[in-house]
């Protein structure tokens, strides 16, 4: 017996060749591709401010997780609002007061995130900025003023100041609302505007109220549904998900190209917030 020939154990597993070690690699990518789609597309999705609307409570920057399943499923939940589903499935009307993604009118192209302040059925109208629902003033509570960074465009009617990192800011009215129900947020007021005073309006069925906190800096529902002015009643079948919690915030000076530029810029105090 030639003691230098090479021994194999019986029932040994041969060594893997390389294209099976890229065919599994392959494998295990696609299967994570479609896991993460299908997680993308019927249960959670990312989503980023891109305007002030929703200020004091959501700061142009701040990176929203949104639960698709919070509403049911129509295609407006799925990428690309891909015509796969004919009607919502498992529908489920959301609570006054509740933060919602959905797909603005008339085009039902572009995301926009509000507040849900009436429901199908629900009379509006908005006496001296506040908020009369269903015959009834809801309370607001005077919460002290209140600074915001001043984005792009927007401008101060009020008080302006530059904070000691050298961010301009805007001083503004701060009042705590409570819709029925109990849900309570604090909304921002900059001073008289048309907005503050409408016509009297009757929530379609099917349709919904939305209403941006920053009261004076909104195009919602007490607008005409004309793209940039604002989006009228909005359907239930564009909604897209409930805004569940901040993941991420940055004040915009970061670069993408530099990572370490991503930890100066991060608004920390902003992460983990619930909605």
């Amino acid at each position: 017996m030639d003691e230098t020939a090479p021994q194999t154990l019986t029932g040994a597993m041969p060594a893997p060749t390389p294209r099976s070690e890229w065919r599994q690699t392959i494998s295990f990518l696609v299967k994570l591709a479609i896991i993460f789609t299908a997680l993308r597309s019927f249960a959670f999705a990312p989503f980023m401010i891109p305007s002030a609307s929703m200020v004091p409570g959501l700061y142009v920057g701040d990176y929203l997780i949104v639960s698709k399943f919070s509403y049911g499923w129509s295609r407006h939940s799925l990428p690309f609002s891909a015509p796969i589903l004919s009607r919502r499935a498992f529908a489920a009307l959301p609570a006054r007061g509740d933060i919602a993604v959905f797909k603005a009118p008339p085009l039902a192209e572009q995301d926009y995130v509000k507040r849900v302040i009436g429901l199908p059925g629900d009379t509006i109208q908005m006496r001296g900025g506040q908020i009369i629902l269903n015959g009834v003033a809801v309370p607001q509570q005077a919460a002290g003023d209140g600074v915001a960074p001043v984005t792009a465009g927007e401008g101060c009617p009020t008080t302006m100041q530059v904070s000691q990192d050298g961010i301009v800011q805007c001083r503004y009215r701060r009042y705590r609302e409570t819709l029925p129900g109990g849900k309570s947020y604090i909304v921002m007021d900059r001073g008289a505007t048309a907005a503050d005073n409408t016509a009297l309006f009757t929530v379609p069925a099917g349709h919904l109220f939305m209403m941006g906190d920053n009261r004076d800096n909104s195009a919602d529902s007490r607008f005409p549904a004309v793209p940039g002015q604002g989006i009228g009643y909005v359907p239930v079948e564009n909604l897209v998900g409930r805004a569940q919690f901040v993941f991420f915030s940055t004040d915009g000076s970061a670069s993408w190209l530099l990572p370490w530029t991503w930890v100066s810029a991060a608004r920390w105090e902003r992460i983990g917030g619930a909605l």
